[in-house]
């Protein structure tokens, strides 16, 4: 049984927290609002690491899942949390946690011609926000303490429909010149999560990065198009100009872990979400 604090508990982190408890762990969880509703078994902690230190005074972990999400997508917001709020979490808890799990963002790169990326590739964020990302990545890692971070792709699934909205509404989409799209469904997020937790219990060595998305980066383009004729809509409209990002994640080193994708890639994902979304609710 380990001992193992998520700071952070919000989609991810409850699918996580409810995995662990089920293994038999015991799960402390840090939330900004109560949760809506808990996770049994989960020893919820109210706290804003934006504002203050949590109040666990002489608590340790062996491993901690720092799984965060700001109120607002802007610099201010990630700086906030990122930067401040990390530097509060790592301070609060330096000499008490065996083993640091940071959630991050494939964002970190800045690469824009369609390069393909790894954990080795030079990380130059071209937003204000992925850089205070990377600054939370390097806090940790400074921690004293192992630390591992894993980058997601842009996360879907259930609740998590962004795009399909986007081609519902018919917004316009770059077709020219193709730009990369990489996507990760929650399920594997939370199976890459289940992963790491599992190798670092058993002693097993981890890398200081992990890059996880699905195994084919598509042009968003070719991703539209497809998901619009899935849904019975015309192609969105073209919109011109290039987009901050352009890269191909690659997924080696996690599946050398022993990864297992549920879904592959955005055939595999998005069609059952857009099943789900033509299938009737029961009736009360």
């Amino acid at each position: 049984m380990a001992r193992v604090l998520l700071a952070g508990c919000g989609d991810l982190g409850t699918a996580l927290a409810a995995r662990l408890v089920a293994a038999g762990h015991r799960v402390t969880a840090l939330k900004r609002t109560p949760p809506a509703p808990p996770v049994p078994g989960v020893d919820y902690r109210c706290a804003d690491l934006t504002r203050e230190a949590p109040d666990l005074a002489g608590a340790t972990f062996d491993q901690a899942f720092v799984i965060l999400a700001p109120g607002a997508r802007d610099a201010a917001a990630y700086q906030a949390l990122y930067v401040h709020g990390i530097a509060r979490l790592a301070e609060t808890f330096a000499g008490r946690v065996g083993h640091w799990f940071f959630v991050s963002s494939t964002s970190v790169y800045g690469q824009r011609h369609g390069e393909w990326v790894d954990e080795d590739s030079p990380t130059e964020p071209a937003t204000a926000t992925a850089r205070c990302l990377l600054a939370a990545e390097r806090r940790l890692a400074a921690s004293g303490a192992p630390a591992t971070t894993i980058r997601f792709s842009g996360i879907y699934g259930p609740g998590r429909e962004r795009l399909l909205r986007q081609i519902a509404a018919g917004e316009p989409v770059q077709y020219d010149p193709p730009t990369y799209t990489n996507r990760i469904h929650r399920e594997d997020c939370i199976g890459a999560l289940e992963l790491l937790h599992r190798r670092a219990l058993e002693g097993r060595p981890l890398a200081p990065v992990y890059l996880a998305s699905d195994d084919c980066p598509a042009p968003l383009g070719t991703v539209a198009r497809g998901l619009a004729s899935a849904l019975g809509l015309p192609p969105p409209p073209p919109q011109a100009g290039t987009g901050e990002q352009n890269k191909r994640c690659r997924n080696d080193r996690i599946k050398a872990l022993g990864h297992r994708l549920q879904f592959p890639d955005w055939h595999a994902g998005y069609l059952p979400l857009i099943a789900a979304r033509r299938t009737p609710a029961p009736e009360a």
